[in-house]
């Protein structure tokens, strides 16, 4: 998505959201400016999260978060979308 990112991820116990989340965004930044040869924040400071809880269903919300390019318009298929792969389809 040009303007946000959906990651569905699984937490361990190490590491809590917030830092996996810093993680994310830093390393994502460092090597966006690179490719783009700026400087500079590329990310919001905040972040909205939702929890999945054993009820929900892991297949559907990861098959939600890949159809957003598809409802954004930005390609015709979701497999013309460079990075719809998951390990849950």
């Amino acid at each position: 998505m040009p303007d946000h990112a959906h990651w569905l991820l699984e937490l361990g116990v190490a590491c809590p959201l917030p830092k996996v989340v810093e993680l994310l965004k830093s390393a994502s930044a460092r090597h966006a400016n690179r490719a783009l040869g700026r400087c500079g924040p590329l990310w919001a400071r905040a972040y909205h999260d939702r929890a999945l809880r054993y009820e929900d269903d892991v297949i559907q919300t990861a098959r939600y978060i890949l159809g957003n390019p598809l409802r954004a318009g930005l390609v015709q298929r979701i497999g013309d979308y460079p990075y719809w792969n998951a390990i849950w389809l």
